[in-house]
């Protein structure tokens, strides 16, 4: 069935509703024109309910016949972000698309409104920190890097929210976010610096940059960054994607912390996909266990019943390691993906904390998007009239390999990459710096590093003076 939801709406209902926001948002939420914009200039259905596309215009080509090697053997050990890479390693999305795809269960954030524990609410964020890089398992294409300037925005009113983000910088390529709560509750906000290194059989990826929570009821601030990204076999044999690092959450305000180990996929597969971590409070007591995995779910449990368990899971694990050393063989040409191992095994007294949604029936032939990636490029009537030209939804070579028309796609992205060198260079001959619109660098309050601060107004819809960057 198609996925259903109420129309976006760019207005905040009320000032109450308002309550809370920082004053960027506030100050974007009293600009509003609810009579002009209310739809986003989108049609909506009779009954008031919109219908989002739940597959892309055309499916994705073949990469069989592409010579990956030939690309790539210059590249070992270099930063891939300073290398202009051809089209077929791409996917139709702009990397500011793939950022917002951390709302997909935006609902986990909106939980927290009504718990009054916060070891209860530390664990919904927790589950949120995993969801928001599970878009990721099998999604082997990269995304389109943004061009300096670019924008994207969305709101979705049936998942309580909206969301804006820039290319600030381009050397380093730095995206910002600012995501907030259509209801007042909360506030989501971070810069990405993702850096690419190329290894040879792999590619990884480091998502530089620090994530921040406010829940605004609550008072509360929590931080964190992504874990790694490594896609395997670029060159040879099936891609596959593993996630590994540990991700530490901070509460700010009450000094508790989760600690999440994303574990590499080790010798024989056992590890692949699994996270496993602990919330602990300010004096360093372990209150909560979270166990599961990125790819499929996360639990909760309590550390006593979890460590039972773990010693009877080890004894019967022992036997079972000797006959998988005595089959085990070396691969040079490959990294072998291992076989994806029995799902989570649940600890008797836990609680889910998040079950991921299944993706649609064609997904694998459109490069592997849930339903939530498949409408994020979608540009419906009317749209031109409200988004400023700055976003990505009107770059013409992600249009192109959406509908799978790659000459085209490959064309307009290498235009548009010259377009923007010629732009710098004609800059630097004015000796202007790059002047951003909706960010500034500031301080992140609660870690003191640096950050780009979302100063507001995006939504007022005053687009005067944008970039011709398309």
């Amino acid at each position: 069935p198609l996925t259903r939801c109420k129309i976006f709406t760019i207005c905040l209902e009320s000032d109450e509703s308002c309550e809370g926001l920082s004053e960027a948002s506030f100050k974007d939420a009293q600009g509003i024109d609810s009579s002009s914009q209310k739809n986003n200039g989108s049609v909506p259905q009779e009954n008031g309910i919109k219908k989002h596309r739940t597959s892309l215009p055309a499916p994705m080509f073949s990469r069989n016949n592409i010579s990956v090697w030939s690309i790539l053997k210059k590249c070992i050990g270099l930063e891939l972000s300073k290398i202009t890479m051809p089209i077929a390693f791409n996917e139709p999305l702009s990397f500011l698309q793939r950022i917002t795809e951390y709302m997909e269960h935006t609902y986990l954030i909106n939980r927290t409104s009504s718990m009054s524990d916060s070891i209860e609410r530390m664990r919904a964020v927790a589950a949120f920190a995993v969801s928001a890089v599970a878009s990721q398992w099998d999604r082997t294409g990269k995304p389109f890097n943004p061009l300096l300037g670019e924008t994207y925005e969305l709101i979705r009113e049936d998942q309580d929210f909206r969301i804006v983000s820039e290319q600030v910088s381009h050397h380093p390529p730095v995206s910002a976010f600012h995501a907030e709560s259509l209801a007042g509750d909360f506030v989501f906000h971070g810069s990405i610096y993702p850096k690419l290194k190329f290894w040879g059989k792999s590619v990884e990826a480091e998502p530089k940059g620090t994530i921040t929570l406010e829940l605004l009821k609550h008072r509360e601030a929590y931080t964190w960054s992504n874990p790694n990204c490594c896609v395997h076999n670029v060159i040879l044999g099936k891609l596959w994607i593993e996630q590994y690092g540990t991700v530490e959450i901070v509460n700010h305000s009450t000094g508790d912390k989760c600690v999440l180990n994303f574990k590499p996929c080790g010798m024989f597969g056992k590890e692949l996909h699994k996270v496993e971590g602990y919330i602990q409070d300010k004096s360093k007591k372990k209150l909560a266990v979270i166990y599961g995995k990125w790819t499929e779910c996360m639990w909760s449990v309590d550390p006593q019943a979890y460590e039972v368990h773990k010693k009877s899971e080890k004894k019967g694990d022992n036997k079972k390691q000797k006959n998988d050393e005595l089959e085990g063989a070396e691969n040079d040409d490959a990294d072998d993906m291992p076989e994806v191992q029995e799902t989570v095994s649940v600890v008797p007294g836990s609680t889910l904390l998040w079950r991921i949604d299944s993706r649609p029936a064609h997904s694998s032939v459109m490069y592997n998007f849930t339903n939530f990636a498949m409408c994020l490029n979608e540009l419906e009537p009317g749209m031109e009239a409200i988004l400023p030209h700055t976003d990505c939804r009107f770059r013409p070579d992600i249009r192109a390999m959406e509908n799978s028309n790659m000459d085209e796609a490959s064309k307009e992205k290498e235009r548009l990459e010259e377009k923007q060198r010629a732009a710098r260079k004609e800059r630097a001959k004015r000796d202007e710096e790059w002047s951003t619109r909706w960010f500034q660098m500031g301080t992140n309050p609660y870690t003191g590093s640096q950050d780009w601060i979302y100063t507001g107004g995006y939504f007022n819809r005053n687009y005067q003076d944008l970039p011709d960057i398309y």
